[in-house]
């Protein structure tokens, strides 16, 4: 179970990571162009939203079943600290982000602002889920 829930968890990754680049450059093409927010920009985030909060609960799944997860509080070296701790926690801290750009946007009535909201939160998310990928076992 534990294999099958790793390579989904690293699988979906690269949709998820592709749905939030796609909301984060249609939000600065929109917010630059001075564009009229439309229900496909809306629909680009909403996907984002949802393929994150996929990824959360797999991940979730993965770090409960992981030996690497359960080595929380023990000797740790740099790699395993990036895996059981650093990972989980600022990835948790990029999806609140993220979640917070989807709630503060129903609440905005100019698109300006709709694509800035995005642009910020979604983009501040996808930087932190960038920096603490673990790159050595993801590539």
């Amino acid at each position: 179970m534990y294999e099958f829930v790793q390579k989904f968890h690293s699988g979906w990754a690269y949709i998820t990571l592709a749905l939030l680049l796609l909301a984060v450059v249609n939000a600065l093409i929109g917010f630059t162009g001075k564009k009229e927010f439309a229900s496909k920009d809306k629909k680009i985030a909403l996907f984002a939203l949802i393929a994150s909060h996929i990824q959360l609960l797999v991940g979730l799944v993965l770090y409960f079943v992981s030996p690497k997860g359960s080595n929380l509080f023990g000797l740790m070296d740099k790699d395993s600290r990036l895996t059981s701790l650093e990972h989980p926690l600022i990835n948790l801290i990029a999806l609140t982000l993220i979640t917070i750009g989807w709630s503060k946007h129903k609440k905005l009535l100019t698109s300006e602002s709709k694509y800035k909201t995005f642009l910020i939160f979604y983009g501040l998310g996808l930087l932190l889920i960038l920096s603490r990928i673990p790159w050595k076992l993801w590539l």
